[in-house]
């Protein structure tokens, strides 16, 4: 296991464990966090734990031409049910998105230290955040890092305290995504709600190629 210092350099991706974990230690500051997404690394802990790195094998992602759009959904789009913004509240997105219950899961990986980092990328233009509303209300967002020299937007976390909404929001944003030129959404590790959608498991090899 790797221990970081105050270097922001990171190990190579292929030294991380089966389960994706990579490293542990080092902060949550700007040059480090933007100098893992570059290289493959995310972080992901809970406030009992130190902080760890990982870099998944396989990676799970989305090519957008592979988005798939449920006959509901579609209905639900051509209505227009739901109002949709950019970056408009990314604070309240994030405050939803670590405070929202899900199920199987105890406590959240989105601790206050993690959400003041990712404000940081938000002011810095690294950050894009997706907020759903109905009747003015927020009912469900998801944001995450773009990195927009790569042509690559990397999904963090999603809420919903609507039906649909999460998945309304994450079609709207892909459709953003694809007039920006993206040309893949990485979703870190696989989830079957992702896999509807049309994301998919890649080798580590492959995403990283992305990358250079």
């Amino acid at each position: 296991m790797h221990i970081l210092d105050n270097s922001i350099e990171f190990p190579s991706v292929t030294h991380a464990n089966p389960d994706g974990l990579l490293a542990l230690g080092g902060d949550l500051s700007v040059a480090r966090l933007l100098k893992a997404y570059y290289s493959g690394i995310f972080p992901w802990y809970d406030e009992s734990q130190p902080i760890l790195w990982f870099s998944p094998d396989p990676r799970m992602v989305l090519f957008p031409d592979r988005l798939k759009v449920s006959k509901s959904m579609r209905q639900l789009l051509r209505k227009e049910y739901f109002d949709v913004t950019f970056s408009t509240d990314f604070r309240n997105v994030i405050k939803n998105c670590a405070s929202i219950h899900r199920s199987n899961q105890t406590g959240t990986w989105i601790t206050s230290t993690m959400q003041k980092a990712y404000i940081e990328l938000y002011k810095k233009g690294y950050v894009i955040s997706t907020e759903v509303w109905f009747n003015e209300e927020l009912v469900g967002g998801l944001y995450g890092i773009w990195l927009a020299d790569k042509k690559i937007f990397c999904g963090e976390s999603m809420f919903s305290k609507m039906s649909n909404a999460s998945k309304y929001g994450f079609i709207k944003l892909v459709e953003l995504l694809q007039q920006k030129g993206v040309k893949l959404i990485d979703c870190q590790v696989y989830t079957a709600h992702l896999a509807s959608l049309g994301a998919q498991e890649i080798s580590r090899n492959r995403f990283m190629e992305y990358l250079k």
